[in-house]
């Protein structure tokens, strides 16, 4: 990130690259979370990685050292306010500052809002939205301190437009914007950039689940503009692009990634 080249360059590859760059990547066992993990380390990044799963982070960590990069899991568990701490606290650890911080951990409970229990609403902005703060006020200051870093936030399509029975990961999500834009305010001084990626349906192991049946998907298929849904990859794809140097200038907005949704 910013990293000293000539902007006029043709050689895209001295852009859009991680190399030598350190980054947190939270929820990385499966999903998003280890797909970003997997295209960091193409790039050239060094990671920790965080979640419940031992055995999930233990296969990304496989991956991401056949590229020929460093990973260190650590177990952590995002509901509690120690686990964003130990988390954000065993990454400076290892790399004694954090360059890339992914926030991409993140629950759902299909509750309308009358039937959300109390317990499903704090469990979900628990690690929807304080932990991605919890984790900033961790790793942040050393960022400050080089002066140059990178946040970014994994929201959701739910955050803007609401859909029915998602009432407690909605209000998540949205302040979980609010948080972003609220983090490029004060940090962009510090050559620091947050941004969000607010993806719509996403074919993730989960994904596929949900909707991979015609009658629950086609029916949401046939909404979306591009006439499918995205790709795990094509996320991680646009996490890299905001962690490089190409993105320097771009801070404080929440990307839709929607096949067009939110255009009709």
């Amino acid at each position: 990130m910013n990293a000293k080249h000539d902007p006029a360059m043709p050689d895209y590859t001295h852009r859009i690259t991680l190399a030598n760059q350190r980054a947190l990547v939270t929820g990385a066992s499966r999903g998003l979370g280890a797909e970003i993990a997997a295209v960091f380390a193409d790039a050239g990044a060094d990671l920790v990685i965080t979640g419940r799963d031992a055995a999930g982070l233990e296969a990304t960590r496989r991956v991401v050292e056949k590229k020929g990069r460093r990973c260190l899991c650590v177990e952590a568990d995002l509901r509690t306010v120690k686990g964003p701490r130990f988390a954000g606290q065993k990454a400076l650890e290892f790399f004694s500052a954090v360059d890339i911080l992914v926030n991409n951990a993140g629950v759902v409970f299909v509750d309308g809002v009358l039937d959300t229990s109390l317990d499903h609403w704090e469990e979900t902005l628990n690690v929807n939205l304080r932990a991605p703060l919890l984790l900033a006020q961790t790793v942040v200051p050393k960022m400050i301190e080089q002066r140059r870093g990178k946040v970014i936030n994994i929201s959701s399509l739910a955050s803007v437009l609401a859909p029915e029975g998602h009432a407690a990961y909605s209000a998540s999500k949205a302040g979980l914007n609010l948080l972003t834009q609220a983090m490029a305010a004060e940090w962009a001084r510090f050559n620091i950039q947050a941004n969000a990626v607010a993806p719509t349906v996403i074919l993730t192991a989960m994904g596929r689940q949900v909707w991979g049946q015609p009658g629950k998907g086609d029916p949401m298929k046939a909404r979306i503009p591009a006439r499918r849904f995205g790709e795990p990859i094509e996320v991680a794809d646009l996490v890299l692009f905001l962690a490089s140097p190409a993105a320097d200038f771009i801070c404080g907005q929440v990307i839709r990634m929607d096949g067009g949704l939110s255009a009709v």
